[in-house]
């Protein structure tokens, strides 16, 4: 089972929903950066659960514990532990699960391939692992400051109801003054109230989250199988809910020219920049300067309370299931922090890899 990613700057998630803890260590993180448990704190309010309505009602504090890799208020260059203990934990929702797989998730999958599974809340496929994404993505976010480099995700999107705004300073301003974290300040209320709308159908509804990375100098990534587009792509699908990846204008190139879509150079004030950005400020594999955007594509939250079909793996029959517990009827608000943490964990490490930050000390 592979549990970590990364080359040089490379983070290592560990953990389960309902066992006793989950963490990270995050290996390759230069020394001499200045670095807090409130720096990694401030990141994992931002996606804990039951922060508001359209969240799972499951309280967790999710306060961080550094173990090592700090000395003096600075990174030592050593792996660097952060640990979140599981605190409200309700195993019994999921006894009924043990021979029933639930649909839409990876439950039949672990049972055939592993045999021993952890049923209780999704165990290691939950959601909730991505606490270590968080922390991972944490430190990335900070050492990628030290660069002028900025990352923010918002949704642009809850089922039919999209979000207007596309410029970056109002889209910083306004996702944090709204529970679904969308720029659009007029959408996030209409999304909100179609999550609550789904919520109480016992339904889910999902969405679209856009990250966008500003002050990406270029260079970053290689021409052919370690491009910058290529390593965002894996880390963004291998969040656990996403079905979809697009970088810049994705998909919608089909339905246009290389005259329309074409990003022309053009030098302002000694700078090279382009005149648009279709491409997501990722060519040829390597950034070009540009910011970055990319999207995902969330699926509704497969924990829905309406009866549906499954089978019984112990009797070989099919078989009714119900599911209770705590769950999201939208994950797409939470999800915008560990697309931003992902996208700062790849950032991070072609940052170092092409010599942009110094591997082992930051102040060389």
């Amino acid at each position: 089972m592979s549990n970590s990613i990364g080359e040089k700057f490379r983070v290592t998630s560990f953990g389960s929903s309902h066992g006793k803890a989950l963490g990270a260590v995050v290996d390759g993180c230069p020394a001499n950066l200045e670095l807090s448990a409130e720096d990694i704190q401030k990141e994992l309010d931002k996606r804990k659960p039951g922060t508001s309505s359209v969240t799972t009602p499951r309280k967790e504090a999710d306060e961080i514990q550094i173990l090592s890799g700090i000395f003096e208020g600075k990174t030592d260059g050593t792996p660097i532990t952060g640990i979140v203990f599981n605190k409200n934990q309700q195993s019994k929702d999921y006894s009924m699960f043990k021979n029933t797989p639930r649909p839409s998730h990876g439950d039949y999958g672990w049972m055939t391939k592993y045999g021993n599974y952890d049923y209780n809340g999704g165990g290691r496929g939950s959601g909730r692992v991505t606490i270590g994404h968080v922390i991972g993505g944490a430190i990335a976010k900070k050492l990628l400051k030290t660069q002028g480099i900025e990352i923010i995700s918002h949704v642009t999107q809850i089922g039919n109801v999209k979000s207007q705004v596309n410029d970056f300073k109002t889209i910083k301003e306004n996702i944090d003054k709204n529970p679904v974290r969308c720029g659009d300040l007029k959408a996030a209320k209409e999304m909100e109230e179609l999550i609550l709308a789904k919520k109480e159908e016992g339904d889910s509804i999902g969405g679209i989250v856009e990250t966008i990375a500003t002050g990406v100098p270029a260079g970053l990534g290689e021409p052919v199988f370690e491009r910058l587009d290529g390593d965002l792509a894996r880390i963004l699908m291998n969040i656990g809910a996403v079905k979809g990846v697009e970088i810049g204008l994705g998909f919608d190139v089909a339905n246009h020219t290389g005259s329309e879509i074409n990003d022309a150079y053009e030098i302002i004030n000694d700078k090279i920049t382009t005149k648009t950005n279709n491409s997501g400020g990722i060519i040829g594999g390597m950034s070009n300067g540009m910011p970055i955007i990319s999207k995902i594509a969330v699926k509704p939250t497969p924990s829905i309370s309406k009866c549906q079909d499954s089978i019984n793996l112990e009797k070989m029959e099919n078989e009714k299931i119900e599911i209770k517990g705590r769950h999201d009827p939208c994950i797409c608000p939470r999800v915008t922090v560990v697309a931003e943490a992902s996208t700062s964990i790849v950032l991070a490490d072609h940052m170092i890899r092409s010599g942009f930050i110094h591997p082992s000390n930051l102040k060389s």
